[in-house]
């Protein structure tokens, strides 16, 4: 598997199909095998790559030192991006993925072609009760205990493909340094680190916001103000948990293909990229 260096060490990425560079950005405590359903009609148009964060998918444990948080978690990105070279790209993230992508839109504009964020953090504040929750989950032992429930909870399977996601990221989190890992980005995300509504004016690149109208983890509100926040970025809900690429592939890919088409034709800069 070839690896891209980081600060927190090697990821793991594969690449599938040609075209315009297109990341895929998976939630913390799953791997990039999440994108398997939808990949293949990406990969038609564009050339997809998929990364594994640190101990999670392929990617080995991060090398010691590094401190895990959403935040550095999205420092890893722009370390993605320069080790690849990849010049305007596509990017599209779920949950932890999307605000890594929504941050690197605000620090480097010029690197984003365009933005799909799906169900993901980032752009609010927490209340009593999510900080709580964050302070549990940011505890590895407690994370352990209650991460194969908290799955079943946010994903709602309600397909075989959904089941084996599922089944993935709860053997993922058995792993005491993946679950070191998550506990850490756990634990960040009430920190002012992980609240971009303050600087989410400053993404220029189009962006589409899909969420799930039935995840119990993020509330569609949520999407519906990221989209307001950020400058001309499209919305749109589906029958769907937190992972709607997943529960329902065909409805995300009839949403995101013709974004992604209009995207290429309008966006600055285009024709001296294609």
């Amino acid at each position: 598997m070839p690896t891209v260096d980081t600060r927190a060490g090697d990821l793991v990425y594969d690449e599938l199909g040609t075209g315009n560079p297109l990341l895929l950005l998976h939630n913390a405590g799953h791997s990039r095998r999440d994108w398997d359903a939808v990949r293949p009609a990406l990969a038609e148009q564009y050339r997809t790559i998929a990364v594994d964060l640190p101990a999670h998918g392929d990617s080995p444990a991060p090398m010691p030192g590094w401190r895990p948080s959403a935040a550095t978690v999205a420092d890893l990105l722009e370390d993605v991006v320069d080790g690849l070279e990849l010049g305007p790209a596509t990017f599209i993230g779920s949950s932890l993925g999307g605000f890594s992508a929504a941050r690197l839109a605000i620090r480097r504009p010029a690197a984003v072609r365009a933005l799909v964020l799906v169900d993901n953090g980032g752009f609010g504040s927490y209340h009593l009760g999510a900080r709580l929750f964050c302070r549990v989950m940011g505890t590895p032992a407690l994370l352990r205990l209650l991460y194969a429930g908290f799955a079943r909870f946010y994903m709602r399977a309600r397909t075989d493909y959904d089941r084996q996601v599922l089944q993935r990221a709860q053997r993922l989190a058995r792993h005491p340094e993946l679950t070191r890992v998550i506990a850490g980005i756990w634990r960040s995300f009430p920190s002012p680190e992980h609240n971009l509504e303050p600087l989410a004016g400053a993404i220029t690149a189009p962006t589409l916001v899909v969420w799930g109208s039935r995840d119990r983890v993020i509330p569609p509100s949520a999407g519906r103000r990221a989209a307001e926040l950020i400058p001309g970025a499209q919305y749109v809900e589906l029958d769907a948990a937190h992972l709607p690429f997943v529960n329902d592939p065909v409805s995300f890919l009839a949403s995101v293909l013709p974004f992604l088409h209009t995207a290429a034709a309008t966006s600055p800069g285009q024709a001296e990229h294609a």
